[in-house]
């Protein structure tokens, strides 16, 4: 990043020397992106991020034909859905249940003859359960319909292979230790999309607006850490993950939110008869980072909407915090963690037997 910010101010659509210099930086992060999805340069666009690249898919396929989905999706795919359905796009929304990720069977009762694709992330952001992603794949190959991709809670977390029905990917740089602000979008060859915004001639005239280059190259050598300590970086996580869960999971009345496979990154895990906006109030005077629900317009916080959508009952999805593990934490951290929270939840549990009482 330090190659573009601490030179003259270089633009990559500028034909003198400086510009040229800009391009060839530009050229050489698109290649590496390129790389780690095995595919070409003309097929990765950069965004300022997932929301961004994910809008960018949804809207620019046009409002016709039917969307899969599900209820469980992060916000920039599923605030999306909703705003193009009330301009009249077709989207059916896939029942999720405890397992906490979409059946594939579900997906084929649902499939129709004017579905045009299956919009689904690789990973819940909240909960950390995978999609049975060669399932899922094999019926849009066969159905060939595009299945389009939200990596964002998965890459940087496990490896990922970019199979033939998979038409579009959108990636976030900030998650998987980049810069924040910048993304990237894969696009196979073929899948014609409108841009979400007019202007310039920037990334094939698909997304108008100079590039933000050291953002770029900082997502660049971010993908290309992975490229090189993937299985590593996996493993690590897999260890902090098991350590953190063993722990808390021998407290009383906590359960993991979630049935499925998941990510060695993401623990969402209820503390049953503990208001989990309390635990979570402790958790920050403790110096510990953890969330719970979402923010509503009131200001106050909200059970989680993917717990519910999943059917988990109000109490429990109130009880529920998310952990979310990073390859820079430690196994020491993991321990204070373990041993902080655990002496929190039991002060919560007979604060609330006394006040039962």
């Amino acid at each position: 990043m330090l190659r573009d910010l601490t030179d003259l101010p270089q633009n990559p659509s500028s034909v003198h020397w400086f510009g040229r210099q800009a391009k060839a930086l530009l050229v050489e992060a698109r290649t590496t992106v390129a790389n780690f999805f095995n595919a070409s340069l003309e097929e990765i666009v950069f965004t300022s991020g997932a929301t961004e690249s994910l809008n960018f898919l949804l809207r620019g396929m046009g409002s016709s034909g039917h969307i899969l989905s599900t209820s469980i999706e992060h916000a920039a795919v599923l605030n999306t859905l909703e705003s193009l359905e009330k301009s009249g796009q077709k989207i059916t929304y896939l029942p999720v249940d405890a397992w906490g990720a979409p059946r594939p069977e579900a997906i084929l009762h649902e499939i129709r003859p004017d579905t045009k694709a299956i919009v689904l992330s690789l990973a819940n952001a909240e909960t950390g359960v995978k999609i049975d992603l060669k399932a899922i794949h094999q019926i849009a190959y066969e159905r060939r319909i595009p299945l389009l991709i939200d990596a964002v809670a998965l890459i940087g977390k496990e490896p990922f292979q970019l199979l033939p029905a998979i038409q579009a990917v959108a990636i976030s740089a900030h998650k998987f230790h980049g810069p924040k602000g910048v993304g990237a979008l894969y696009v196979r060859k073929g899948l014609k999309l409108s841009p979400l915004h007019t202007g310039g001639p920037q990334e094939r005239m698909l997304r108008a607006g100079t590039e933000n280059l050291a953002g770029i190259l900082g997502l660049s050598e971010a993908l290309n850490i992975l490229q090189t300590s993937q299985e590593n970086i996996t493993d690590k996580l897999q260890k902090l993950q098991e350590r953190l869960e063993t722990g808390l999971l021998a407290l009383p009345n906590s359960v993991i939110n979630g049935d499925g496979p998941r990510v060695p990154n993401t623990s969402n895990i209820a503390f049953l008869g503990v208001d989990g906006e309390t635990l979570l109030m402790y958790a920050d005077l403790a110096g510990i980072a953890i969330s719970h629900g979402s923010a509503c317009n009131s200001g106050a916080l909200e059970p989680s909407r993917v717990l519910k959508n999943m059917g988990l009952d109000p109490q429990r999805a109130r009880s529920s915090v998310r952990f979310s593990l990073s390859r820079m934490n430690t196994f020491e951290e993991i321990d204070v963690a373990v041993a902080t929270l655990s002496a929190i939840v039991r002060k919560l549990c007979k604060m609330s037997n006394r006040h039962l009482a």
